[in-house]
């Protein structure tokens, strides 16, 4: 995976479907109604917390200016982070403020290991 967010979306996916594939076999190999239950509940909570949680590492790390990969198209969250209030806008900030120095998107390989 060539930088940090590709990489935290696939560990978050294979990590909640692994886990909740094994719950489901528990459920089915112990045919007793609260371990079925209990798998279900944890299945449901897994789902539920996983990507929240991913979605705050990886807004964190937007915030504190970890690079994208270089193959980047578009970065849509550039000039809309104002670091004075840590609030995302809206609307953009002024285009002028946007330079290649301030933009997110690595310009080599080995600026998103």
């Amino acid at each position: 995976m060539p930088d940090f967010y590709l990489r935290l979306s696939v560990t978050v996916k294979a990590a909640t479907l692994g886990v909740g594939l094994l719950l489901l076999c528990a459920a089915i190999l112990f045919p007793d109604i609260s371990v079925t239950t209990k798998a279900i509940a944890i299945t449901f909570f897994l789902i539920i917390t996983s990507p929240i949680a991913a979605h705050m590492i990886g807004r964190a790390a937007y915030f504190t200016g970890t690079p994208l990969w270089k193959g980047t198209i578009i970065d849509e969250l550039a000039g809309m982070y104002n670091k004075d209030t840590h609030e995302l806008e809206s609307v953009p900030q002024e285009k002028e403020d946007l330079t290649p120095e301030t933009d997110q998107i690595a310009d080599t390989e080995e600026e998103t290991k």
